[in-house]
This record gives C-alpha cells, structure tokens and sequence, in this order.
C-alpha cells in the first residue's frame, strides 16, 4: 500500500514539481537585461534536460563502455579478452546469427504486412476500416511479455501428455503428432515463430502510419496516372509507393532498431534455449545469472555499436524529410 501511495504521490507532485522549479528559472532570467535574456533563456529551459541525459545516459554508457574492458567484478583491467572470448565463443556466434536472422527478416515483413493491410483497409467504408484497424491494432496495446504469454500458450507442448496449446491442438485434431514448435533445437523455424509474436505486434503500428502516408498522397497523381494508361497495381507502386517511401523507410528503421534490442519475447517463451538466444538475452543473463559484469558490458558495446549506424541513419532520414516539408 505504500509503495502505491508513493507512485501516485510521485505522479502528481513530479509534474507540479517541475512547473514550479521552471517558473522559478523564468522568474530568475527575467531578472536579467533583455539581451542577456535572449541569450541565457533557451540553455536556462534546455539545461535540466540536458543534465539529466548525461546522468542517466551518457554517464552509464561510458560506464558500460569502461566495465567492457574490466573482468567479472570491475577490479582490474583485462583488455579485449571479454571481447575475444565472446567472438571465440560459438554459442555466442549462434546469438549473433540470430540477431541477423531477426533484424533480416522482422523490420521488412511489418513493413510489408502494415502496407498490405493499411491499402485493403483504405478501400472500406468508414465505419467497417475503423472496426478493422481498431482489432488489427490492439496488440500495440499489451506488452511484449503479455504477447509472449499468449503465444508461449498458442505453440505449447507437452511430452506424453493432453495438448493444450492450440497448433498442436488442430494437428491432432486432423490426425497428425503434436510438435515441440519451439523446444526443440533441431526445429530450424522456432525462431521464426518467435518473430511471428513481434510482427503480429507491430502490424498495428505499421499500419497506422502508413496509412496516412497514403492517405495523404494528392488523388490527383493517382488519377494522372490512371489516364496515362497505368492500371491499379502500376499506380500504386510507381505513384504511391516513391510518395510514402519517407514513412515506410522510418517504420522500418524504428521496428529495425527494437528488434536489434529484443529480449521480452525470447525471454519470456524460450529463455534463449533451444539456439534462440540473442544479444538482448545473453546480457541478462551474463549480468544477473552470471554475475560477469565484463562480459555483460561487452555483448552491450557490440550490441550499440550495431545500432549506432542504424541511428545515424534515421537522424540524417528525419532530416531529408523535413527539409522537404
């Protein structure tokens, strides 16, 4: 009960909090001659933003960056060796193949199913594409975990005894022998049915961005090109798709990035057996179950190492898009 009277205080103060500390900080620059408060008012309102980014972004990233060249309790330095012994590692190999399996196959499916679905869904009345997008977007609306949850029980098994999950369910029901979906290591798809969890996830999210990229494209282009000779399927490739590109390429950056940085969905159906693991996983449990504090900082550095372009990327993208505006 505490601890519920704390987070409900904390909710309400925080933000009265804060207005009250930056009318403070208003109240102080005006106290200043007119130039000098044209210079200090936007570092005096951008200023606490900017330290709490360093305390609790950069800060422990540099940390993180030093502990990976530390050994397991951040005593003495040891170089590279977490980092060889992480490359030299084939389990550790096998997790990086996983994350390329997911990063190759994740962000282009959602952007290709959002598509798909926001271009049939357009083509309804209003009421019926409200009733569509309404169900095809609630996933966005549970976590990772819950959605783990709901899958771990759509593919579970049971060795000898009543199948209760519900694929194996309607192969016994046509007759077949229920199947370990994603228990079993020699079973190649299992980490694609954990994708299926992810992108059945953020279908939703694509597809509501998409389709207002394409609902904002002029109809007159469309009908340009319809009396050009174009038919349907020309149209919307050659004059809607370059229209939306903007979007869809930040769709799959976005769903690109948190895939790089998936751990709810391995962890909460597989734990990482049965060759699923990833680097988001690995991690965890190098740090918590292991309590290897090197070895952790080091699968992090590769981990940010590999988003970093990836952000870059999405910056310089963000910024071609607003110039255009």
């Amino acid at each position: 009960m505490t601890d519920i009277l704390f987070a409900i205080m904390a909710s309400i103060l925080g933000p009265v909090a804060t207005f009250l500390f930056y009318i403070l900080l208003n109240f102080i620059v005006n106290r200043f001659p007119e130039k000098i408060q044209r210079v200090l008012r936007p570092y005096v309102f951008i200023g606490p933003v900017l330290l709490l980014v360093g305390v609790l972004l950069v800060g422990p990233t540099i940390q993180t960056m030093t502990f990976a060249f530390m050994n397991e309790d951040s005593s003495e330095w040891v170089g590279f060796k977490n980092f060889i012994k992480l490359f030299t590692d084939p389990q550790f190999l096998i997790t990086v193949r996983n994350n390329f399996e997911w990063i190759a196959v994740v962000p282009a499916v959602t952007v290709i199913l959002g598509l798909f679905i926001a271009t049939l869904t357009d083509k309804l009345g209003p009421i019926r594409e409200r009733v569509f997008k309404s169900i095809i977007f609630m996933p966005m609306a549970i976590s990772f975990v819950a959605a783990s949850s709901i899958w771990r029980l759509t593919y579970s098994w049971s060795a000898g005894k009543t199948q209760i999950g519900m694929l194996n369910a309607i192969v016994e029901l046509f007759g077949g022998k229920a199947i370990p979906w994603i228990q079993n290591e020699d079973f190649s798809i299992n980490n694609l049915l954990l994708m299926v969890v992810v992108i059945w996830a953020n279908a939703g999210f694509a597809m509501t961005l998409l389709s207002a990229a394409i609902k904002a494209v002029p109809e007159e282009t469309v009908e340009a090109a319809s009396i050009d000779g174009a038919n349907a399927f020309q149209a919307f490739f050659q004059v809607v798709v370059p229209q939306i590109w903007g979007t869809a390429v930040s769709v799959f950056i976005t769903v690109l990035i948190s895939t790089m940085k998936i751990f709810d969905v391995v962890w909460g159906m597989t734990g990482g057996d049965f060759h699923t693991n990833v680097l988001g996983v690995d991690f965890f449990r190098q740090y918590f179950v292991y309590n290897n504090t090197g070895k952790a900082s080091a699968v992090v550095v590769v981990l940010m190492i590999a988003i970093i372009p990836i952000m870059i990327y999405q910056v310089r993208t963000y910024r071609k898009q607003e110039e255009l505006r």
